[in-house]
């Protein structure tokens, strides 16, 4: 499918909040007719999520205070990536902060863009199995609790909206589908 017809270019961009995380621009593109438009964006380094899988088909989830929205959630561990960091290596490094756990195994299963409208985040979704349980070691801000949930009740869960965490309900249903077609 052809599609460099649906490409924007930047002409011109300013930088509207830099925070710790959070930096926000603002920039004036050409759109494919010729015409302009502004677009404002926040740019994230992006992130990983883990879904951590007992031998017993258990996930494991962490409770934990989300502020935007005042609201305790349930969703797998994850966590932000430094600027240049490996993906990969940070999901191994959250999986051991927020439950205590290494994996023999630990692969890839994709990528999801959580706000592709006006954010550039990019989370990596990481599948591990063999897991080996150790201590916590929680950043000093971070408080939350591990939970191990059957594989079965975990999607019902996201099925019924228990679970609104995008990349919780992505990584459940994505391993739900790879099952269903005997490819995990």
């Amino acid at each position: 499918m052809k599609t460099d017809h649906l490409n924007e270019t930047k002409l011109e961009g300013e930088q509207i909040y830099d925070g710790k995380i959070l930096h926000i621009e603002r920039d004036k593109v050409q759109l494919e007719d010729g015409s302009q438009a502004f677009r404002e964006v926040v740019r994230h380094p992006g992130g990983v999520c883990v879904l951590a899988l007992t031998e017993k088909e258990e996930i494991l989830f962490v409770r934990q205070f989300r502020y935007p929205h005042s609201a305790v959630t349930l969703e797998i561990p994850a966590g932000k990536l430094e600027y240049g960091e490996n993906p990969e290596e940070c999901g191994k490094r959250e999986l051991l902060e927020e439950c205590g756990c290494t994996s023999d195994e630990f692969t890839y299963l994709g990528k999801l863009f959580p706000t592709p409208a006006y954010c550039s985040e990019v989370i990596r979704i990481y599948l591990a199995k063999g897991l080996h349980y150790g201590e916590q070691s929680l950043d000093n801000d971070e408080f939350l609790d591990v939970e191990k949930i059957p594989f079965e009740e975990a999607v019902s869960l996201v099925l019924s909206d228990a679970v609104p965490d995008s990349k919780t309900q992505i990584a459940v249903l994505k391993y739900a589908a790879m099952k269903a077609r005997n490819q995990a």
